[in-house]
């Protein structure tokens, strides 16, 4: 359920660990966006991306909640940065390593037919498990053939992380909608601008 004015949250990065990235848009730039600031916008990032909403009596998301997302969130993005960069699994130090354990050990949320015939996921701790999803699917991926599909977005100010699913595995950009509509325009409007002489 989106709220009227709510955030809609960039989906399609092909793991939902790295969607999970893409809440912080413009990853080191000056413009960079935070998009987990609130309880509310974790729920809705939870509903909307894992269809994950609080089960009856669940307990409610606090702002402590938001900040260990985040945290979490940048703790992955090393974690999945680095082994682009070439730092495997194994070189993480164990610190970080017993945070990603503990958050991926936590229950994660349970299958729920509501009343429109929809399937929900339930949980009596969403924020705690849907951090339990985005770490498992984080550390599956950095642990599988498939994370040599990963690739950085080629968008000057985008830099999220995205699963290439194409079938020479040579695409650019993390949304041709977005990032590569962009750029084919700036490169449109540089070839028509005369030069100065």
């Amino acid at each position: 359920m989106n709220r009227p004015g709510s955030i809609v949250f960039r989906q399609g990065a092909g793991r939902l660990s790295l969607d999970f990235l893409r809440t912080l848009r413009y990853r080191g730039d000056a413009g960079e966006v935070e998009e987990l600031r609130t309880p509310d916008e974790l729920l809705a990032w939870a509903e909307q991306c894992c269809a994950c909403v609080p089960a009856a009596g669940s307990r409610p998301v606090r702002q402590e909640d938001v900040n260990r997302a985040r945290e979490a969130r940048e703790v992955l993005y090393g974690l999945l940065a680095g082994r682009l960069d070439g730092t495997g699994p194994v070189q993480v130090p164990a610190d970080v390593r017993a945070h990603l354990n503990a958050w991926a050990s936590a229950p994660p949320p349970v299958p729920h037919l509501d009343a429109a015939g929809r399937l929900r996921w339930q949980a009596g701790d969403v924020a705690g498990a849907v951090l339990s999803l985005v770490a498992r699917d984080a550390l599956d991926l950095v642990t599988s053939p498939a994370m040599e599909r990963v690739r950085r977005c080629a968008g000057p100010r985008c830099g999220a992380l995205f699963l290439d699913n194409s079938r020479p595995g040579s695409r650019r950009w993390c949304s041709m909608g977005a990032c590569g509509n962009h750029e084919k325009k700036r490169a449109r409007r540089e070839r028509t601008v005369p030069a100065s002489g």
